[in-house]
């Protein structure tokens, strides 16, 4: 019996890759082990996006075998994508380096390395079409669902396009479909996943196809809910919002990585939006669907971002008013445009710039949870604390691993269950929950 662990790093969408591939590997006759401990083949499904995950992948890599020097060890995913041959060549500790293009041909490199053949495998990118798959997370009715590969958008600092290619989407037809599965399979929050859902079906019929997507899961019979998870800001789709306003199992939660408000960063960013529009994006919204929660992602210390453009971010965060919020210092990836860019900002000046941001999120976002307090909620319950009447839960607000949670005190509440809470409090970035009266 051949048994196998995957380490798994970086975004849900690596997630969704890894569980395809530990899905190919059950087919071949391997056994998915819950620890690598007493696995034969550790496979780590590695992050390239940024350096410090790069720097993290690579640390995990290492430190499995040094751990356990005579296992089978296998760096796959975003990292292995894109320097496949410098790890190769460069890491003797590897037994197999494999891309994330083509996810069936993990068997392959597999039976290679358990022969003892020391093997690299990248195949060439195809269209966008997943096998079927398990669950590696460990929240019970819970799944991602991965609607489209790559991103066409070409934002200056990304290197996605040179990892995952262009955008590449599903049809319709396929997603409802794996939609139905998941459904069938008992889960209650089904989060969908792109680098940018705004242009989902966009490169094959020339226009956003989301919402024709969300008027086929509307059409849906079912108890469940419906995330949508990273619409770019110059992609998306207005439409959208009536989606959400008709069928309330479409959650009004929406993850905009706006980056940016100076429009001279914007643009060396490649982005065509301004603070003006992205505010107008945000009104229209707010309108439309009072209940809206807003996630956001900023870039800070990008070549150029003087302290007046870093000001003007600032005035932009407290206008916009984001529920969540995420900051990330610019990291200069090979092969990107703005690699070149000249005026590059010390990082020191960059973490810092991160850090006040991060500061002025404090109290919006405590802002933001107190409209909760006093309202009733359909929560999904994650976890029950151990020997205290307390569980964890996450309702429409709060997205999967990014977002504060929900404490329920009281009401005997087991994983699983969806339960009716009334929000009584916040505690940091959480809120505190009684259960309804039944």
């Amino acid at each position: 019996m051949k048994t196998f662990f995957i380490d798994n790093h970086g975004c849900a969408k690596n997630q969704v890759d890894a569980e395809e591939m530990a899905e190919h590997l059950r087919r071949h006759g391997y056994t998915q082990l819950a620890q690598g401990e007493t696995a034969d083949l550790i496979i780590v499904n590695s992050c390239g996006f940024i350096e410090s995950a790069k720097k993290e992948s690579i640390e995990a890599a290492l430190a499995i075998r040094s751990a356990w020097p005579d296992k089978k060890l296998i760096l796959a995913g975003c990292l292995s994508q894109r320097y496949a041959d410098e790890l190769y060549n460069d890491m003797p500790e590897l037994d197999g380096v494999f891309g994330n293009s083509r996810l069936s041909q993990i068997t392959e490199v597999a039976d290679k390395v358990m022969q003892a053949q020391r093997s690299t495998l990248v195949p060439p990118r195809q269209a966008y079409d997943p096998a079927p798959r398990g669950r590696l997370t460990g929240y019970p009715r819970f799944a991602y669902l991965k609607i489209s590969e790559g991103c066409s958008n070409r934002c200056s600092f990304c290197a996605i396009p040179l990892i995952r290619g262009d955008i590449s989407s599903r049809s319709i037809d396929s997603v409802i479909a794996e939609f139905r599965q998941l459904l069938a399979q008992d889960s209650f929050e089904i989060c969908l996943i792109g680098q940018d859902l705004g242009s989902f079906g966009l490169e094959s019929s020339g226009r956003a196809q989301l919402p024709e997507l969300l008027a086929a899961i509307s059409a849906l019979q079912g108890d469940f809910r419906v995330r949508l998870l990273y619409i770019h800001p110059d992609r998306f789709p207005l439409e959208i919002l009536d989606a959400c306003k008709r069928d309330p199992r479409i959650l009004p939660y929406f993850d905009i990585p706006f980056q940016h408000a100076s429009t001279g960063i914007l643009r060396a960013m490649n982005r065509q939006g301004t603070a003006e529009k992205y505010l107008e994006l945000l009104a229209t919204i707010r309108e439309t669907l009072p209940d809206a929660v807003i996630r956001t992602t900023f870039l800070v210390g990008f070549p150029g971002e003087s302290e007046e453009d870093f000001a003007e971010l600032l005035r932009f965060q407290q206008a916009a008013r984001p529920d969540w919020l995420g900051c990330f210092a610019y990291s200069r990836e090979e092969d990107t445009p703005a690699y070149n860019y000249k005026q590059r900002v010390p990082q020191k000046t960059a973490t810092q710039r991160k850090q006040l941001v991060e500061e002025t999120q404090i109290a919006l976002t405590a802002n933001a949870l107190q409209r909760h307090v006093g309202t009733v909620q359909r929560i999904l319950i994650e976890e029950r604390i151990e020997g205290e009447d307390l569980a964890i839960g996450r309702g429409s607000m709060n997205a999967p691993e990014v977002d504060g949670l929900i404490v329920v005190v009281g009401g005997d509440c087991q994983a699983g269950q969806t339960r009716t809470v009334r929000i009584s409090a916040v505690r940091g970035v959480d809120l505190e929950a009684v259960p309804c009266e039944s």
